[in-house]
């Protein structure tokens, strides 16, 4: 199980940009580190429940042990070094007020949305925080990965009308 760690405002603005600026001077070469992903910056509540959430991720999906990405964030966690990301406290996506494309996964409602050249990503409908779950290619035609996230989502981010 991973804990969580409590950071101030002021180190939560200035740990992603001195990660940016290390990435910069390093020529953007990550040279076998986890894969980069934009962190989420959620209202107080949501990101809340986001911290709650990151407390029962599962260290493993699908097969693929927990291998986080950077920046270190309660917001973000990933498997198999970037085949399964999730971000927590991502704005609402706009698709969702015209897009019927959606699947239940164990009690938990999830947007689809196919990327060109990329895995499909979901993010989650009626919370009161959205998690969105970015998967690999090889994911393409398989939702089975969502069913790891179910439980921790039911149990950490409760449902909206």
């Amino acid at each position: 199980m991973t804990h969580t760690r409590r950071r101030s405002p002021r180190s939560r603005v200035l740990a992603p940009s001195a990660a940016l600026l290390v990435l910069a001077v390093a020529g953007c070469s990550f040279g076998g580190d986890q894969p980069s992903v934009q962190v989420p910056a959620p209202s107080s509540e949501a990101a809340g429940y986001c911290e709650k959430l990151h407390e029962e991720l599962p260290e493993t999906v699908a097969g693929l042990e927990r291998s986080d990405p950077s920046p270190d964030s309660d917001l973000t966690a990933g498997w198999g070094d970037g085949a399964i990301v999730l971000r927590c406290g991502v704005p609402r996506p706009a698709k969702m007020d015209t897009s019927r494309t959606g699947v239940n996964a164990d009690g938990v409602n999830w947007l689809i949305e196919q990327r060109d050249g990329a895995g499909p990503r979901f993010t989650t409908t009626y919370r009161k925080a959205y998690v969105d779950v970015t998967l690999g290619i090889e994911y393409a035609h398989d939702i089975t990965p969502l069913s790891a996230f179910a439980v921790p989502v039911r149990k950490t981010i409760p449902k909206s009308l």
